[in-house]
Formats: C-alpha cells, sequence, structure tokens
C-alpha cells in the first residue's frame, strides 16, 4: 500500500522543522507501510561541498565506519564524518564527477552510498519513523524541502536499501518517492542501462528516480520530465520527487493512489491521506485532490507553475 509525505517552503529564505513535520506526517500513516520509513531532506548547501550518507549492511565488520572515512580521505577531502548508529555521514569537497560513491562502495564490503548531494541527505531504516528518528534525530533537521515514505513491501526484498527514497544516482540532489507499481520497470530500466544509467536495488520506483537524473542530464527541465513521466510510465503510480529547489508529484491516467494537496501562501503539504497533512499544517489551507494524468511542480521563490492535465 505505502504512504508518500512531502513538505515544502515556497520562499527561497524560509526554513523550519522540516524534519519534524515529516516525521509527524509519515508516523500518521505507518498503517500504510510498516516495513520500513524513509526521508529525503533538504537544506542549506554544504559551502561548496557535497553530504554523503553511507549505510553500513547487517553483518559489517567492526570498523567498516572508519574504513570509509579512510577511503574517502584517499580520495577527497573530508571535512566532516559522523556516525550514527549503522551510517556514516561525510561531508566532503567533491564527489569526483559522481564517481565517489561507487569508490567507496567497491573499496569498503558491507557499504551503501544511500544518497550524494550538495543540500539533500536521504535517511531510511525498517521500522516507522518514530523507530527512525530515535536512531538518526531526523526530527532536529532544519531545512527548506523534503519528502518522506512507508513501505509496505510488494515485490522486490524487505531490507534498507530497498526502501525509499531513491536518490538517484549518480546526480546529486535528485530523490523520488513512490506509490504504485511500475508495470514497465525492466523496460525502461533495460533502456536507461543501455545508457550508461546506474542503479543500485531491484526496485521497480528506483526507475522513476534514474528516469528523472536521465532527463535533466539531457537538458530537459523537471517540469518537462515529470511531464514526460505520464506518458512513458506505466502502471499505477503517484510519485513524489525532489531537487535541490523544486519539488512536484506526478499520477497515472486512472489515479488508483490517492493524493491530497494542501496549499498555502507560505508551503505546500502532500500526503495520500489528509490526516497526515493536518499533523503538519493544522486547519491551514483547503485539501484538494488532483485528478488522474497530471503533474505539478513548485519551484522555491518564483511563481507556482500550473497543473497540466493530459
Amino acid at each position: 500500500m505505502c504512504g508518500i509525505a512531502g513538505f515544502f517552503y515556497k520562499d527561497a529564505e524560509s526554513t523550519g522543522a522540516l524534519g519534524r513535520t515529516l516525521v509527524d506526517m509519515c508516523q500518521e500513516m505507518y498503517r500504510r507501510g510498516t516495513d520500513s520509513v524513509g526521508f529525503a531532506l533538504y537544506g542549506a548547501p554544504s559551502d561548496g561541498g557535497f553530504v554523503l550518507r553511507v549505510q553500513l549492511e547487517d553483518g559489517a565488520e567492526p570498523g567498516t565506519d572508519e574504513s570509509v572515512v579512510a577511503v574517502a580521505r584517499q580520495l577527497v577531502q573530508v571535512r566532516d564524518a559522523r556516525f550514527t548508529g549503522p551510517n556514516v555521514r561525510l561531508v566532503v569537497d567533491s564527489d569526483l564527477n559522481g564517481t565517489l560513491a561507487d569508490s567507496i562502495e567497491s573499496g569498503v564490503p558491507g557499504a551503501r552510498v544511500f544518497s550524494v548531494g550538495r543540500s539533500m541527505e536521504v535517511i531510511k531504516d525498517l521500522g516507522s519513523a518514530e523507530d527512525v528518528d530515535a536512531v538518526y534525530h531526523v526530527s532536529s533537521f532544519e531545512g527548506t524541502h523534503g519528502i518522506g515514505h512507508t513501505r509496505m513491501a510488494t515485490e522486490s526484498q524487505v531490507d534498507i536499501a530497498h526502501s525509499h527514497p531513491f536518490w538517484a544516482r549518480p546526480f546529486p540532489d535528485i530523490a523520488v518517492v513512490h506509490n504504485g507499481t511500475i508495470t514497465n520497470y525492466h523496460k525502461l530500466r533495460r533502456l536507461l542501462e543501455n545508457k550508461g544509467r546506474q542503479f543500485a536495488t531491484h526496485n521497480d520506483s528506483e526507475v522513476i528516480a534514474v528516469y528523472i537524473a536521465d532527463h535533466l542530464a539531457r537538458g530537459r527541465s523537471f517540469e518537462e520530465t515529470l511531464r514526460s513521466s505520464l506518458d512513458d510510465l506505466d502502471g499505477s503510480f503517484t510519485y513524489l520527487a525532489a531537487t535541490a529547489d523544486e519539488f512536484g508529484y506526478a499520477r497515472d491516467p486512472f489515479a488508483f493512489k490517492p493524493l491530497i494537496t494542501v496549499e498555502t501562501d507560505d508551503s505546500v503539504a502532500i500526503a495520500n491521506e489528509e490526516i497526515a497533512i493536518r499533523s503538519a499544517l493544522g486547519d491551514a489551507g483547503v485539501a484538494h485532490e488532483p485528478t488522474g494524468h497530471v503533474s505539478r511542480v513548485w519551484r522555491r521563490a518564483k511563481a507556482r507553475v500550473a497543473d497540466r492535465v493530459a
């Protein structure tokens, strides 16, 4: 079934308790997905650097966290390294043109890079939103926008790597959460792999992230990409996607998966269920359910992009 949630401050100067907001929204939808919870959190850029989130797999050898730092230091300048549970957060001066994640994973058995971003970091794990927050302190994150997901696995294995959000590897600051099934996943994956695009899992939702990254790399705008996905993706899907300064959704023609939006002068909140949005906005704003075959994008501090209905 799964639950998706997103929150977006419109003004370029606005930030707030983004982590607390998304934890509360996802906890309200725990019944929609009891396997795992994840967040893609966006904040101020890391002073010209990159933030990496590296997860250590179950059974990783003791000292693997230090090995991650050691391998990174052989390749780039490591400005900061912090360890939280089975997770290593690195701030580095370069992503080596998208190859740093591969180098860390090949150099450190048991390490998986979940995100690379100038302003984005992905945190995900098994359990509820409150369980994940207790380990990773998501609720302390101050930021500009973000997306969250509660997973009820219907395909692919139940582990942290196959949980959402999915980073659009190797491009920084692009993440996706998805509710539904992409029925032409295998065809799209082959097409993207033939172009040299990378996949880290066999979850069908990851193809959306890689699809978006591929289109952006070819010079298409975020709005154009989400619009194109309405025709290129098959199945029942509702997904949220974000970049460093944009936030949007796309929904299949039949609108099988629920989606509610509430917009105020200052912010936008989106979720499968209005109860999750009210945990963030209270009574502010009017709830709206978009029609099917529609995409919409918001940009920070710029005019809203009108709905596009096919």
